[in-house]
């Protein structure tokens, strides 16, 4: 009895320091939360703001975290979806699940021209074919000469992939009506399609093909993590799709408040300099400053559809690739 008597008081007398946290949970993709990306830093410098546990809850990539919300319903356990890209906004959209993210989008670049209230951008960046230049010395110079190549090509699935569905917002942008003739032409010298972007892209670092769809940012992650300066994006004479990623709040969140405050650090100057360097996509703010690589990047003319048009097209699209591909 008295022990017990002792145990009540003593927990009177705990400062609130010591009770349970709020917990945030971020659906993502795995490569966002791995140790090598900007999950884990993320994580601890906002967490020295919140005084909360960020628990990230990762799937294999952004069109992953639509099936599962569309799966979950208004049962999905998470507060936030981080990952979601401008392609599949829509779709994501029309379930439902959306709350609007009340942030001031004035200080987002112009170039980006955001005034979504949903989908907040936290990174962007253009897709892109990587080579390794110590083995390709004259790289394709358009999609239209990759295409017609003999190159041996790595890709990812458009119906588990957004690097993958970019590819076909791609190829449709510039083949339009003779899409279906080059995705069979394409799949003459495809190594393979792989479900996620991992996949292909340690594939083809293990000397698996000649060209892996990516970003015109990878290189600056060969250079500044391991020195290595042989890999190149092809620039593309057509011009390249860009792929802005998004987080958003679900309607379902049970931490709301928190759940805007963590949006909020996205675009601040703190997590805008962690992204960069971990994620290996462009900030979405001007005057984060970038290891000097990043301005040896390719700048590429940016093409492609917009959300809308994707979002209506789509369907139609993977159905086209799926009986043009397997030929």
């Amino acid at each position: 009895m008295k022990r017990s008597i002792l145990a009540i008081a003593c927990s009177l007398l705990i400062p609130n320091s010591y009770a349970a946290k709020s917990e945030l949970i971020v659906y993502t993709y795995d490569s966002f939360i791995s140790e090598w990306g900007s999950g884990p830093k993320l994580k601890t410098a906002f967490e020295k703001h919140c005084d909360c546990e960020v628990k990230f809850i990762g799937v294999e990539d952004g069109v992953s975290i639509l099936n599962r919300l569309k799966i979950e319903g208004d049962k999905a356990k998470a507060d936030v979806i981080l990952g979601i890209d401008d392609g599949l906004m829509e779709e994501t959209r029309a379930t439902g699940l959306i709350a609007e993210h009340e942030q001031a989008l004035e200080g987002l670049k112009k170039e980006l021209n955001w005034q979504d209230k949903q989908f907040l951008p936290y990174d962007f960046g253009y897709f892109a074919f990587i080579y390794d230049s110590s083995k390709i010395s004259t790289p394709v110079k358009s999609l239209k000469e990759l295409i017609n190549s003999k190159a041996k090509v790595l890709y990812q699935d458009p119906r588990t992939s957004t690097p993958g569905q970019g590819l076909m917002n791609w190829m449709n942008t510039v083949y339009g009506d003779e899409t279906a003739q080059a995705w069979t032409a394409l799949a003459q010298h495809t190594v393979t399609v792989t479900k996620g972007w991992w996949d292909a892209y340690s594939m083809f670092l293990k000397g698996g093909a000649d060209y892996v769809l990516s970003y015109t940012t990878s290189p600056a992650y060969h250079v500044i993590s391991e020195s290595k300066t042989q890999y190149k994006a092809a620039e593309f004479s057509e011009g390249h799709v860009a792929q802005i990623e998004l987080a958003a709040i679900l309607k379902t969140s049970k931490q709301p408040v928190l759940a805007k405050q963590f949006l909020s650090f996205l675009i601040s100057p703190e997590a805008q300099a962690i992204i960069p360097v971990t994620n290996w996509m462009l900030p979405v703010v001007d005057g984060i400053e970038l290891p000097p690589v990043f301005g040896e990047l390719v700048k590429p003319k940016p093409i492609g559809f917009t959300p809308s048009e994707i979002s209506k097209r789509r369907e139609d699209w993977i159905k086209t690739w799926r009986a043009a591909a397997a030929k």
